[in-house]
């Protein structure tokens, strides 16, 4: 029976241990492959408090670092294969290297260089990366800060519209689907004045520029104009309700009795209006007052826009030209010019600057419908849909949107700030996103069990006047909102 020399023994095991070892590496291989998804669905399902667009940020970054360590993982490798087969072709040449003598000469020259290569890799792969992460935390030091300031619960029914009044006293006004229209004291949060003069829900409330009147539209195929004096309240210390919070309450379940418990129980009541605009066959969705405020337009579902004198009450002029419902109308802030927005997947701007020439231009920029478009205080048109997007026109050239931002989802009643141009799109996943005039994502406003809106967000108003509550949010949930919008002039000037 044939002995084996001490040495081929000894190579025999070795080359066995190596092959088990490039086994198990692969086997590791594979395994490491299937970690990164799994990782990030991990850390995507845990409740972190870091903002979304942060956390993605950080899961992109770490992905390439990932990556990076596989390409040099696979060539280290090659590499232990390399070595393999010279060690297999020594062998077959007849040469006796033991264990020992296999770190020697040239393997030993190759190993050295190879591992220099991969440590040097290493060393420049972790430098970039951690760079990459220390750069996009100094980035988040200049986001938006956006905190909850107040909430106005009342209504017994969802919300349509808000706005705030542009002269003194500052009252937040809103429009509900309970037939009627309350006036809020924006630092108390507490009800003021109710107007109940409508037959049908209140789809749309605007102010008077200069006057203390107020332009509501219904579903009674109505708009009116009332009169209101308030006097605000003395603001008062802010109650301690740890009492009265229960931690285990889920507060998307208390609609049904927010309505009832919460509404105003001393509000004063105005029920007749000062005048009544009645021309149109359809619900009427919204109103607003003409730069200089002797004119209103309203818009209704019977695919036309009416334009009307506030003094005479008289019909001066039947906007029409959609072909179906209009969802929304705005004026320009100082120009004579109206854009409305329909079902009909477009927009239409209405030029009254010449009384002797009325033109109208068609815009189709959308494909499905236009839930409204508003002016901003330069010469731009920002319009949204429920196609997920919303466009900024150039009024100067609006062959195509000079921005596009797309969301995630249906867009509602949107609102620019005058002051620092910043668009607040509320959506119906209850969200609402704050972008600047060029697409750029600013901010979304926190949202959560104990803050922010329950149900669909119907729309959005700015208050340049108070810096401390500056943004007004309203939705299906019953409540308004209102927030203290911090924008860094950095993060604008990106």
């Amino acid at each position: 029976m044939p002995v084996e020399s001490g040495n081929s023994t000894a190579a025999r095991q070795v080359k066995q241990k190596r092959k088990s070892h490039s086994l198990s590496i692969r086997r590791t291989n594979s395994t490491e492959q299937d970690r990164p998804g799994m990782q990030r669905d991990l850390l995507e399902g845990q409740d972190s408090k870091l903002p979304m667009a942060l956390r993605s940020n950080l899961l992109d970054l770490f992905g390439q670092i990932e990556r990076e360590f596989e390409n040099l993982y696979i060539e280290n490798l090659e590499l232990r294969r390399e070595i393999d087969s010279l060690n297999d072709r020594l062998a077959g040449e007849g040469q006796t290297v033991d264990g020992g003598d296999l770190s020697k000469g040239a393997l030993k020259t190759k190993a050295s260089h190879s591992t220099s290569q991969l440590s040097q890799k290493l060393k420049t792969t972790y430098k970039a990366s951690t760079s990459k992460i220390v750069s996009s935390f100094k980035a988040t030091t200049s986001r938006a800060v956006c905190q909850l300031v107040k909430e106005y619960v009342g209504h017994r029914d969802g919300i349509w519209d808000l706005a705030v009044t542009r002269v003194q006293p500052l009252v937040l006004g809103t429009a509900s689907a309970d037939h009627c229209s309350m006036l809020w004291s924006i630092e108390t949060g507490k009800c003021l004045l109710k107007y109940a003069g409508h037959a049908g829900s209140v789809n749309s409330i605007k102010f008077h520029p200069t006057e203390q009147m107020a332009l509501t539209a219904s579903g009674d195929q109505t708009a009116h104009i009332w009169r209101y004096m308030v006097q605000l309240p003395l603001p008062q210390p802010p109650a301690d309700t740890s009492a009265s919070l229960d931690d285990d309450v889920d507060f998307s379940d208390k609609d049904e009795a927010d309505g009832e418990a919460d509404g105003p129980s001393e509000c004063p009541t105005i029920r007749v209006p000062t005048t009544t605009l009645k021309s149109h066959q359809g619900v009427v969705i919204a109103a607003d007052w003409l730069v200089g405020g002797k004119q209103v337009v309203t818009a209704s579902w019977d695919r036309a826009a009416n334009l009307y004198d506030v003094e005479t009450s008289e019909l001066v002029h039947a906007l029409t030209g959609h072909d179906q419902e209009l969802t929304h109308c705005c004026t320009h802030p100082t120009q004579r010019l109206v854009v409305t927005s329909s079902r009909d997947t477009t927009f239409r701007l209405w030029d009254f600057r010449d009384p002797s020439i009325h033109s109208v231009n068609v815009f189709q920029g959308h494909t499905d419908t236009v839930t409204s478009a508003v002016f901003t205080v330069g010469d731009n048109v920002v319009s949204g849909s429920d196609d997920r997007t919303v466009k900024v026109w150039d009024l100067k050239n609006m062959r195509s949107p000079i921005a596009t931002i797309r969301t995630d989802s249906a867009v509602n009643r949107i609102s620019v700030s005058a002051n620092q141009r910043i668009i607040a799109l509320p959506h119906d996943n209850r969200q609402v996103r704050l972008f600047d005039m060029s697409g750029v994502r600013l901010a979304r406003l926190p949202r959560s069990n104990r803050q922010g809106h329950r149900r669909m967000v119907c729309c959005s108003a700015w208050n340049e006047e108070n810096q401390a509550c500056n943004l007004f949010t309203c939705g299906f949930d019953r409540q308004a909102i209102g927030w203290n919008i911090n924008i860094p002039a950095l993060l604008q000037e990106k």
